[in-house]
């Protein structure tokens, strides 16, 4: 997704959006994870809503000029998750769910500021819409299966241990994948990733009766 022009409330609600929707993102990784077994994320200081302990630099770039990005990635041992391979599914499925809460209190934020009249200004009312949209999107990209995104974590633990086995084996080209993805939705009409912008906006729609 590639901006035609940046105008401050965009630029505003794109900050947001990175700032509230990683952070969230990233703690409930590190969250879920302590809760399971693995206390490293909690050493490592990442069972935090402090926003420096979980932005990535590079993700964040990418949130900026592409719409999506990622956090700094949680280290977990899924050999200490007490549920065993289900559990690394759990941690990862808590990232993106943490996005979607997000988008559904800044839904629950934006009705009630209407309903109170304090949306009138378009400023305002433009923030609070692309902070629902953009964490509609976020927790949308990140479900997709292709390494290093969650929805890879999420799926390979549910396969049978043969099939994990041969999956993993081309993780790494998982990141050439996302690269191209990324890349062709960047340039030119085509969008392989125009469904989920636009489902996310549908979203943001929905549940802000915007």
């Amino acid at each position: 997704m590639l901006f035609g022009s940046f105008s401050l409330p965009l630029i505003v609600g794109i900050l947001v959006a990175l700032v509230v929707g990683i952070t969230f993102h990233e703690f409930s990784h590190a969250f879920v994870a302590d809760e399971l077994g693995d206390h490293r994320p909690r050493a490592l200081g990442r069972v935090s809503v402090n926003p420096l302990r979980h932005l990535d630099p590079l993700g964040a770039i990418f949130f900026l000029i592409a719409g999506f990005g990622w956090g700094k990635p949680v280290p977990v041992n899924a050999y200490a998750l007490r549920p065993g391979r289900v559990g690394l599914t759990m941690v990862a499925l808590a990232g993106p769910l943490a996005n979607f809460a997000v988008a559904i209190v800044g839904a629950v934020l934006f009705r009630v500021l209407q309903l109170a009249g304090l949306l009138d200004a378009s400023f305002a009312r433009d923030v609070v819409f692309l902070l629902v949209y953009f964490n509609a999107a976020l927790g949308l990209f990140n479900l997709i299966p292709i390494p290093p995104l969650d929805g890879y974590n999420v799926v390979v633990p549910l396969l049978p241990p043969r099939q994990a086995f041969l999956v993993q084996r081309y993780a790494q080209y998982g990141y050439v994948a996302l690269l191209l993805l990324v890349v062709l939705s960047m340039a030119g009409s085509f969008s392989p990733l125009g469904w989920l912008f636009d489902l996310a906006l549908g979203l943001a729609r929905l549940l802000t009766g915007a």
